[in-house]
């Protein structure tokens, strides 16, 4: 199954165990007001391949096609983006299975919207003006799994998302609050973006996530204040960058130890309580770039497969041998293939050579840019 991350393509898949992660920065400042529609074609005919759609029988044809005023309409596929509609179409062909609405001045999603579109596998609403929609709008919508919400003016999660739904992108509303069970019964449900929403650690409601075996998640740019409790544990990649997270506590990790990549750049993280790492046994990627941190957080040689860490743009004056890699050579499985120090005020030419013993080239570490 295929899980989104921080691309605008959406298409780019967790890495397997056994592959290095690339030494690169994510850019996790926002992730467009567009959605790459053809792509998201490209994505719908795998998965067609892939569970045997493209076999299935759908609804006849209208003996005359029909395509919306100023649309384009091809394959299943209807595209009616930036046509400044203050609505959804009433005439969309009954067989569509991906439906662009994005970059219009759509208000309201009303409760008959999408009715007849049962074979309906993308709805893209980006970039609209929508704050309301209706509770039983996506009823119709049966085998629809992916969602695109983003850039509006919502102040609630929707209710009745489609029961197959499998990704959620959510971001930059005005969403204060995730209630207890707001996607129970979501059980395919793999990703969820859902950053630029004013949400505190007080919005996330017990139980808000209950019944989610989700891969990702993402809560950048809010309003947090530390790590939030009770997200699934089955979470892959977390993504928490631009909050107000000053500290990580022993206990805030401890259920989240199938994580892979762990983001926490840009917050005001001083202290990383000694033992907090531990849970995290598989990381393999770590960003806690751009915080407050005078030191590398302890922890990291026990971490057997962890390959890239961001530190730059901290407070760290020192970097000891044992800061990175095991005394016992044997334990570290795979070398770090990306250490960011920069804009620190480390003397680099003070650090021992054999402080980096278990990186695997010399282009792996970045030092220096310091700015007084």
């Amino acid at each position: 199954m295929l899980c989104p991350t921080l691309s605008i393509f959406l298409l780019m898949c967790l890495p397997a165990p056994a592959e290095p992660l690339p030494f690169q920065q994510w850019d996790l400042t926002d992730l467009g007001k567009t959605v790459d529609v053809k792509s998201l074609m490209m994505l719908m005919m795998v998965n067609d391949e892939e569970d045997g759609s493209a076999d299935r029988e759908f609804n006849p044809p209208p003996e005359h096609p029909t395509c919306p005023f100023g649309c384009q309409c091809n394959l299943m596929i209807v595209q009616c983006s930036d046509l400044g509609l203050h609505h959804v179409p009433y005439d969309i062909p009954p067989d569509t299975r991906l439906l662009d609405l994005q970059g219009n001045q759509i208000t309201e999603i009303r409760e008959n919207d999408f009715k007849g579109l049962n074979n309906l596998y993308a709805l893209v609403l980006v970039n609209n003006h929508i704050s309301k929609v209706h509770p039983r709008a996506f009823f119709p919508l049966r085998r629809m799994q992916k969602l695109y919400l983003s850039h509006n003016r919502l102040m609630s999660i929707p209710r009745n998302l489609p029961p197959m739904l499998e990704e959620l992108r959510i971001h930059d509303n005005h969403i204060r609050t995730v209630p207890s069970r707001a996607f129970y019964g979501l059980e395919r449900m793999n990703c969820i973006e859902m950053g630029r929403n004013p949400i505190r650690n007080s919005g996330l409601e017990p139980g808000a996530f209950d019944g989610l075996k989700l891969n990702f998640l993402r809560i950048s740019e809010a309003k947090l204040t530390g790590i939030p409790k009770d997200l699934p544990d089955s979470l892959r990649e977390l993504h928490l960058d631009q909050n107000q997270i000053q500290a990580i506590e022993l206990e805030d990790l401890r259920q989240y130890g199938e994580l892979y990549r762990l983001g926490l750049g840009h917050n005001s993280i001083r202290h990383i309580e000694y033992g907090s790492l531990f849970y995290v046994q598989n990381l393999r990627e770590l960003h806690l770039n751009n915080n407050l941190l005078s030191s590398v957080p302890a922890g990291l040689p026990e971490m057997k497969y962890l390959q890239v860490v961001y530190l730059h743009s901290n407070n760290i004056s020192h970097v000891g041998v044992y800061d990175f890699c095991p005394k016992a050579f044997s334990v570290k499985k795979t070398f770090y293939n990306g250490i960011s120090l920069f804009d620190n005020p480390v003397p680099y030419w003070e650090v021992q050579p054999a402080t980096f013993r278990c990186v695997s080239d010399r282009m792996a570490i970045q030092f220096g840019n310091y700015k007084k």
